[in-house]
């Protein structure tokens, strides 16, 4: 794998089984895509990398305040070296804050909980939430694509994700001061949930494993989204479709002398989705390997392991 496949969002309109195909066999090869004419303006993107770089800009004193202690990171703001991947020994240098879903009214789950905002920063809700509601709608098109190609109706996924606990998470890695650290940007990972839609960064750390165990660096094509299976996909699917180890690396100077910032947007199912293998995805050579679980239990499970819950 010299890099990952790109996809272009505009077969969508013009041939979607084509599109289905396309986006179906990245998946299955390399659990990464690009998606290139997406239809997001850039100007969005950029906008909200612009005030993220304002809200970690703020001191420390006031970002705490936005920082629930026991809520697992859930929504507001979690402080630097708080997250560790799933095995490593040393926590992941960033910080991050968690907007969720916006909900009218009465939630239909009580996983979905009410935003943080900061209020030193005004226009840090519209510009987030207009991206948020970006990333949703283009993650509902993959997933409609992926839907055909494990052949379930267009909209299987439709009643799945309309009210899941999904989360737009602005990252920051700061500086590296101390070269010979142990620790890393993001520690080598897979993401828990369906899908993961990453907007940015304009600097360069991450890395994909590929399957003869080398690790390859993703350029960042401009204007490009990078798009990647997360577990609870790839438990649904069998293993077909494979939630890929990614990390983010500590980069040479000058860049690690530099702030790295990054939104990715981790789309998850509804809370009480059944995620039990497809039966379009098991066979003879592929029998079922996992036991079903909701959707919840299982996102509570792999938080433990991350050290957001306790």
């Amino acid at each position: 794998m010299k890099s990952i496949p790109h996809i272009d969002m505009s077969l969508y309109g013009k041939d979607f089984n084509e599109f289905a195909q396309h986006v179906g066999q990245g998946y299955e090869s390399y659990g990464f895509v690009a998606l290139t004419n997406h239809g997001i303006e850039q100007q969005l993107i950029d906008d909200a990398l612009d005030i993220c770089r304002d809200l970690f800009a703020l001191p420390e004193a006031v970002k705490k305040q936005y920082h629930i202690p026991g809520g697992g990171g859930t929504r507001g703001y979690t402080p630097f070296g708080t997250e560790i991947a799933k095995d490593a020994k040393h926590v992941d240098l960033k910080e991050f804050w968690h907007v969720g879903r916006e909900i009218d009214g009465e939630p239909p789950f009580p996983q979905l909980l009410p935003n943080v905002w900061p209020a030193e920063l005004p226009d840090f809700k519209p510009k987030i939430l207009a991206l948020y509601e970006a990333l949703d709608a283009l993650g509902l098109r993959v997933l409609e694509a992926l839907a055909v190609f494990l052949q379930q109706p267009r909209d299987f996924f439709k009643d799945k994700v309309n009210f899941g606990n999904s989360i737009l998470r602005p990252l920051h890695y700061p500086p590296i001061i101390d070269e010979g650290t142990p620790s890393v940007r993001a520690g080598a990972h897979e993401d828990i949930n369906v899908l993961t839609l990453l907007v940015g960064s304009r600097e360069p750390g991450l890395e994909v494993l590929a399957k003869d165990g080398t690790w390859i660096p993703v350029t960042i094509i401009e204007g490009a989204i990078i798009c990647n299976v997360g577990d609870m996909l790839q438990r649904l699917t069998n293993d077909v479709l494979p939630s890929t180890t990614h990390r983010v690396v500590n980069p040479p100077a000058p860049y690690s002398h530099k702030s790295r910032y990054s939104i990715p947007f981790f789309l998850h199912f509804n809370p009480d989705v059944l995620i039990t293998p497809l039966a379009s995805c098991v066979s003879e050579q592929n029998p079922a390997k996992h036991e079903p679980i909701t959707a919840n239990d299982y996102l509570l499970e792999r938080l433990r392991e991350i050290g957001l819950i306790k």
